[in-house]
């Protein structure tokens, strides 16, 4: 009878490496909840609210994925010391895993296309990451396989595990700290959470949290114009693409594996204009600038009150600050650079203030 092999325990610097982690967690606050002053909608007892995601160390929502992402990779033993570390992103996400990569010690290569704005690239370099260029969107993907591979390294793939990195029943949930955060509120159990989808993982933490928890909410996404979750989730054909997004951080041109259709309530399609109209609005109203995915999810927002103001409901709606406006000061804050890209957006500007009373 042969022995039984032993089965290789940990290593001190996995241990270590979670540890950091961990430690980087607990040295971080809850982000707030703000409640947004609108009369119009407060009036008929329909109240909004934004979680300010850009407070986090590296300024976006995606700190909580790349945090994820990384306790992922390590528990499943797919990164070890001195492992490359590579994500195809050229926005948040990128800078984020920047972040936890220069904490572990490990090297970072962010794949993205050429067209990418030098603030982003700026970012992911200050974090200590490398950026690696592609002709094209839709070559990030092999791209950044063929660098892990041939560094021995680990590609991340955002857009695979991101619905199933996070523990969508508690663990560093953005939706158990929404719930917790609304508990004394006037209408403490949303009516709607609505956010935007990238990898599709945020979708699915809520939408699977709502279901665990029993809660009477239901998931609205805001997808923008160019986007290919919103036709997928009509028809249910992963085979459809799209030309992408040009609102960044949010919208694909492909359908990815993190988005789940099945738990998602309602879409509401987005267009160009009306996100950046939106933007502008809010960051008048929050006295701050806001990104532009954030204008999205607020066009939501406020369809989604005016439907129940029209029928007389009273609730709450959630939503996300995403990340700060600062950011996008030489693209979407900028009138010339708005104007050559998506047109006059003045009629948009007048539809969002007119809803907004």
């Amino acid at each position: 009878m042969q022995p039984m092999q032993k089965q290789p325990s940990a290593s001190p610097w996995l241990h270590e490496a979670i540890a950091r982690i961990e430690a980087d967690y607990q040295r971080s606050a809850d982000t707030h909840l703000i409640p947004l002053r609108l009369p119009a909608f407060a009036v008929h007892g329909i109240d909004l609210y934004l979680k300010d995601e850009s407070t986090h160390p590296t300024g976006s929502l995606k700190h909580r994925l790349a945090r994820s992402l990384f306790l992922y990779a390590l528990c499943n033993g797919w990164v070890h010391e001195g492992s490359t570390i590579v994500e195809s992103s050229s926005g948040s996400t990128a800078v984020s895993e920047a972040y936890f990569a220069r904490l572990l010690g490990l090297p970072f290569v962010a794949v993205m296309p050429r067209t990418t704005s030098p603030e982003k690239i700026a970012q992911i370099e200050f974090h200590g990451g490398r950026c690696h260029f592609v002709d094209s969107a839709g070559a990030v993907y092999d791209a950044a396989r063929t660098i892990a591979a041939e560094t021995g390294g680990h590609y991340m793939d955002q857009f695979t595990y991101a619905e199933r990195a996070t523990d969508w029943r508690g663990n560093n949930n953005i939706a158990e700290s929404m719930f917790t955060q609304m508990a004394r509120e006037p209408h403490p159990v949303p009516r709607w959470i609505v956010v935007g989808a990238g990898t599709g993982g945020t979708s699915a933490t809520v939408g699977r949290y709502v279901r665990y928890q029993r809660h009477a909410t239901q998931v609205c996404v805001a997808d923008p114009a160019g986007s290919v979750f919103s036709a997928y989730h009509r028809t249910g054909d992963a085979a459809l693409t799209a030309p992408g997004s040009r609102i960044e951080g949010i919208g694909r041109p492909r359908v990815e594996p993190s988005f789940i259709r099945t738990l998602v309530d309602r879409m509401v399609d987005v267009a160009d204009c009306e996100s950046v109209a939106a933007m502008r609005a809010l960051s008048q109203l929050l006295g701050r600038r806001v990104g532009p995915s954030t204008g999205t999810n607020f066009v939501a927002m406020l369809a989604l009150a005016s439907e129940m103001r029209e029928r007389g409901e009273r609730g709450s709606i959630l939503s996300l600050l995403c990340d700060a406006g600062e950011r996008y000061l030489p693209t979407y804050f900028d009138t010339d650079w708005v104007d050559r890209t998506f047109g006059d957006c003045s009629a948009a500007q007048q539809k969002v203030d007119a809803l907004m009373g």
